[in-house]
């Protein structure tokens, strides 16, 4: 490898790494269809950028082509997912590139999606473009998780959110538990809510702590109004709750909650993506449900807001989950962790 092909190489990172940044602007508004950024460059230079804001409306490419203008032609084309080659709310962005005469594009990772899946990378290289497919695809495909996979495997990623003592408490004996953790680190769960396109919860949360479960953060650096509200799933399979007009339970009076009656959490996960677009999901509720979700393997990311505090032996544990021996622990990767205001945020793969 050449030292002209090595600082080549590190140009595509850089611009890749730009793109990525444009893609972040739509990860709390664009869902169900992924977030994606697009950066053109020409002769080193920025010449036009820009990101899916909303399903429906104009996909990255098209932003920046919208920018560049005629200086489209003959530029680079950096994009964190491969362009569509089919039509559906909107035109094809492979052909947009096309039209506009690319000479490159550099793509950080092939779409999963059966409609595009390879088929904009021909587009593009049939009409005489340079393609590029592997740059930062890692740090692109984080931003998009869910949609991914759905693509590969037609379930939701699901992340399961826990606020937990020092010694692994998450309520009191008689179920109260506001507030373990402090304002700093609900306001981070904020993000995870807004990403997400359902929140799962149990019966048992609902009557302990009448939560709302919406995004309602003014710290998210979006128009609150441009975000979708996630849609919530109450685990009801004892029929205590019900939608009513005059509940004293919040999420019951919301007509688009789901009420899920069954012990069948993976037909539910199935069902979010089929009839609702949900890909990513996110588990806020007692001990009980994120022990079935983990024991039935269905948890993706274990994510464990930990409070400075002690709440004793008496008070209710982090999950209900009952191995007999050893060899069926639960183990996990920590793949990240930070402190947010007092609290420690943990963030933890199944192994």
């Amino acid at each position: 490898m050449t030292e002209q092909s090595s600082a080549i190489h590190a140009s595509d990172r850089y611009f890749m790494m730009l793109a990525i940044e444009e893609a972040k602007r739509g990860l709390y508004t664009a869902r169900p269809n992924p977030a994606v950024g697009c950066v053109l460059v020409k002769d080193g230079q920025i010449v036009g950028k820009g990101f899916h804001p909303k399903a429906g409306k104009g996909h990255a490419e098209v932003y920046a082509l919208a920018e560049a203008g005629d200086a489209a032609m003959g530029a680079t084309a950096y994009v964190t997912l491969e362009p569509c080659s089919h039509t559906g709310r909107t035109p094809p962005c492979a052909k947009a590139l096309i039209a506009a005469q690319v000479a490159r594009v550099v793509i950080a990772g092939l779409d999963p999606n059966p409609q595009v899946s390879g088929r904009g990378v021909a587009m593009l290289e049939a009409a005489g473009i340079q393609v590029t497919v592997g740059v930062m695809t890692a740090q692109a495909e984080a931003l998009n998780t869910g949609f991914l996979k759905v693509m590969r495997t037609q379930m939701p990623y699901v992340r399961l959110k826990i606020a937990t003592s020092l010694d692994g408490r998450t309520a009191m004996a008689d179920g109260s538990s506001k507030w373990i953790t402090s304002d700093a680190a609900r306001q981070d769960v904020q993000h995870l809510r807004a990403r997400s396109g359902a929140i799962v919860t149990g019966s048992q949360t609902v009557i302990a702590d009448n939560p709302a479960l919406n995004v309602r953060s003014l710290q998210l650096g979006v128009d609150m109004s441009s975000i979708p509200q996630p849609k919530v799933v109450i685990l009801d399979r004892r029929h205590r709750l019900a939608l009513a007009d005059d509940s004293a339970y919040q999420l019951c009076r919301k007509e688009d909650t789901v009420f899920w009656r069954t012990d069948d959490l993976t037909t539910l996960l199935q069902d979010l993506v089929h009839t609702h677009h949900c890909h990513d999901v996110l588990v806020e509720a007692g001990a009980q449900v994120a022990g079935s979700f983990l024991a039935q393997g269905l948890v993706d990311e274990l994510i464990v807001y930990q409070a400075p505090c002690l709440l004793g032996d008496a008070a209710r544990p982090m999950v209900d989950y009952h191995p007999l021996s050893l060899t069926e622990q639960l183990r996990f990767d920590c793949s990240s962790h930070e402190r947010i205001g007092n609290d420690i945020k943990m963030v933890f793969k199944p192994l």
